[in-house]
């Protein structure tokens, strides 16, 4: 990834990254605040529990007269009877100099209920009740909400890593796209460019212009035009043009003559079938879709073969005898920036301007390719 690349990954990384901890902290304080609670809850009403039953056993042991039993209580929890003066005459209390009223407190790590309910039967005023295991019940809670927000938080980092992927492939394949689109652009104007100035270069040394000389000149012109059209089209392609009817058989043969220089350089020939047929399409455009599908013809094809071109019965057909697409690649042969074969140049944009112009003005485009045979390209307007 280059830096931009990287600068989009990490910021969308960071993002998902940070607003899913922001979201998983609150979602654990609020779970872990709710469990405190319950527990707490639990915890006082288990000690209120206790106090209230043995607070009934000592007024039913006064009532009747009878002694008063030893009450049985969870192993983790402390009972004391308090009497009137304020003295510890069963159990103990966790803190012996706590101050003694009703009322629920937190001593020592103890969570401790007094009780006022005896109402100083047997000259008993208070039961308290007392118990550590709360403490350790949060810590544990504690612990285990913290085991599982560090699994879940490694989850989502690990599907933030694998979506920012996701999120970034397109954009990488775009900006590869576009990167070797540029230099293909650059290798493409390479060539003309040279080729002007080698001419003229010539031309002024010998202090004349040869017909040779002339016809490179014109060649390369040609061949900058070409790309300067493809490019225009790429960046004006939303403008609505106006459309008129036009004879295609006229712009056709004008296509052919324009490209006939740049074919007698391979030594291909035309052989052509054409009829007149109107049809309701800006000029520059119908110019563009057969330049685009000759200039094609004559890049692939063998030296020395014939272009077969013919425009009859509102079909255009255009056939080479040359390298041919490979199957896999005539899927994607109309994509932007997609190119079937490395042979020739070319960068990838001419056949995605034909498919363009063909959605635009409802002409139907057809392909039948053979490698090392030819191609041939069929629009039905």
């Amino acid at each position: 990834m280059n830096d931009l690349e990287k600068k989009s990954f990490y910021s969308f990384l960071g993002l998902y990254i940070v607003s899913s901890f922001f979201l998983l902290s609150l979602t654990g304080f609020w779970y872990y605040t709710a469990q405190k609670h319950a527990l707490e809850k639990e915890t006082y009403y288990k000690l209120e529990h206790i106090a209230d039953k043995k607070s009934g056993e000592i007024i039913m042991a006064h009532m009747h007269g009878t002694p008063l039993q030893a009450m049985a209580v969870p192993k983790e929890m402390i009972l004391a009877l308090i009497n009137t003066q304020g003295k510890v005459t069963e159990g103990r209390l966790v803190d012996p100099n706590m101050h003694i009223r009703p009322g629920y407190f937190l001593v020592d790590g103890y969570n401790v209920l007094i009780s006022d309910a005896p109402r100083e039967h047997l000259n008993i005023s208070y039961v308290a009740v007392q118990s550590d295991t709360l403490k350790a019940q949060l810590h544990k809670l504690k612990d285990s909400v913290l085991a599982v927000l560090g699994i879940v938080a490694f989850a989502i980092a690990l599907i933030a890593w694998v979506l920012s992927k996701l999120f970034m492939k397109p954009v990488h394949q775009r900006v590869r796209q576009i990167e070797r689109f540029i230099n293909d652009v650059t290798h493409e104007l390479n060539t003309p460019i040279t080729s002007l100035h080698m001419s003229t270069d010539q031309a002024l040394k010998r202090g004349e212009c040869t017909a040779k000389t002339l016809n490179n000149i014109s060649i390369s012109t040609k061949q900058l035009y070409d790309i300067y059209r493809s490019l225009t089209y790429l960046n004006f392609s939303s403008r609505k043009e106006s459309t008129e009817v036009v004879d295609l058989k006229e712009i056709l043969e004008k296509s052919i003559a324009y490209y006939s220089g740049l074919a007698e350089i391979k030594r291909i020939s035309f052989k052509t079938d054409l009829e007149e047929m109107l049809f309701a399409i800006p000029e520059a455009q119908a110019s563009l879709l057969f330049g685009n599908l000759i200039g094609n013809a004559i890049k692939y094809s063998s030296p020395r073969s014939e272009i077969e071109i013919s425009l009859k019965d509102k079909v255009f057909h255009i056939r080479d005898h040359g390298i041919g697409i490979e199957p896999e690649q005539q899927k994607e042969i109309f994509e932007k920036f997609r190119r079937g074969t490395s042979y020739s140049g070319g960068f990838g944009i001419g056949l995605s301007i034909v498919k363009s112009i063909c959605s635009q003005y409802n002409i139907g485009i057809k392909l039948d390719s053979i490698p090392a045979e030819g191609t041939e390209f069929r629009l039905k307007f």
